[in-house]
């Protein structure tokens, strides 16, 4: 039996991820991060009463994540494995952006993933393992313009998924990052015909990715089969770099 929690779990990619570590063994135990938008997380759970559960979570405030931290571990008493999924972009020159702007992209971005990780840090250790596997971008490998705010950010979760590695690889605990490209979520429904046709012309493989391709290499890495990988950052990007 496994206990995950998976933030950012009421979006296409987060609903994958969910299903993926449900399908995985009838013993897992799946949690699903929400705040705001968490239709998709109560239908996921009903669907799987008992094995899967929405917890409230902020992911930009600390204090959420202790709550809900502790919550998981007053039910299970162990967290075996931390999906970073949560995230959003709101794209714009840098000569024109606005503080705010910036700053809320960093906030749910970067912040977030370093609250998640020391939130689960305590009890990983003590248990001495755990996976953490944190969702960056393409973006943070291959910045495009227009995104200085999210590509920055992104960064950010690659440089630190590294430097925690080291930091807890002695205790069987391990931390990757993926870095998608062009995956069908709500992002890429909102292009238009042209905008897709442009977007597809870019992959050479000449087709999005589906949201369970991210969902089993996420799951590879928080397998047992995955313990020698940490500080790893994998594209998942159709070949585009």
């Amino acid at each position: 039996m496994r206990t995950i929690l998976i933030t950012g779990a009421n979006g296409g990619l987060g609903q994958a991820i969910a299903r993926s570590f449900l399908a995985e063994s009838p013993e897992n135990h799946v949690w699903l991060g929400v705040f705001v938008r968490r239709e998709n997380a109560d239908k996921l759970a009903a669907e799987f009463s008992g094995r899967c559960r929405a917890v409230g979570l902020d992911v930009t405030q600390p204090d959420s994540w202790k709550q809900a931290v502790d919550t998981i571990l007053a039910e299970h008493k162990r967290i075996d494995v931390l999906v970073n999924n949560a995230g959003k972009h709101n794209d714009g020159l840098l000569a024109t952006m606005p503080l705010g702007t910036w700053d809320s992209i960093v906030r749910t971005n970067l912040d977030a993933t370093f609250y998640g990780c020391q939130a689960v840090m305590a009890s990983m250790v003590s248990q001495r393992g755990g996976r953490i596997v944190n969702i960056s971008s393409l973006s943070a490998i291959l910045a495009p313009p227009g995104q200085t705010n999210y590509a920055a950010a992104k960064a950010g979760v690659v440089a630190l998924t590294q430097s925690l590695a080291k930091e807890v690889a002695r205790l069987n605990i391990t931390v990757n990052a993926l870095c998608p490209g062009f995956i069908e979520t709500d992002t890429i429904s909102g292009m238009n015909l042209d905008e897709r046709k442009a977007a597809a012309s870019r992959i050479p493989m000449r087709r999005f990715g589906k949201p369970e391709e991210v969902a089993a290499a996420v799951r590879f890495l928080a397998s047992p089969e995955a313990s020698y990988i940490t500080g790893s950052t994998l594209k998942i990007d159709g070949g585009i770099l």
